[in-house]
């Protein structure tokens, strides 16, 4: 494809932060594992992501509200910092937890290509997905009560 091509057609669209400069935004993001391998839930991973997003807010990034399943990770995170975007900071989350990951003996490769993401506008879209994603492990059989599950929790208090 010839390079006018590529810039009128990109592989994937134009991030926010490319479309409306300045803008803060506040994501739902989600990622997956790769082939939907069950690498997730343990105490090393729940305390990696922990750390790892309690020291984000250093470069401009809240997390909120997240739930770590088996084979896939939510998350809500505002961001704020302008020179870090979301697809750097995902994947330096994700170098992270790789990292524990062989630590605990999983070989690479740990995840699938690119992630879901999906700005939120208002409250009661949060709350929406919040109700999803906190149900989610009672959905998938984990636990009876979504209180139950011990890989979620919240970073930060970040709202809408």
């Amino acid at each position: 494809m010839p390079d006018e091509e590529l810039d009128r057609f990109p592989r994937r669209p134009p991030r926010l932060d490319r479309l409306f400069p300045g803008v803060d935004p506040f994501y739902f993001v989600t990622f997956n594992t790769w082939n939907r391998r069950e690498l997730l839930a343990s105490p090393q991973v729940h305390e990696a992501f922990r750390m790892f997003c309690a020291q984000a807010v250093t470069f401009g990034v809240s997390v909120g509200r997240y739930v770590i399943m088996p084979d896939h990770i939510h998350l809500f995170a505002a961001l704020s910092g302008k020179d870090l975007s979301l697809p750097q900071w995902i994947k330096a989350l994700r170098s992270v937890l790789g990292k524990t990951l062989i630590k605990m003996g999983t070989d690479k490769p740990h995840w699938q290509e690119g992630f879901f993401d999906h700005v939120l506008r208002n409250p009661r879209s949060y709350a929406e997905k919040w109700e999803y994603v906190r149900m989610n492990p009672v959905r998938k059989g984990l636990v009876t009560q979504r209180e139950e599950w011990p890989f979620q929790g919240q970073i930060e208090n970040i709202s809408l």
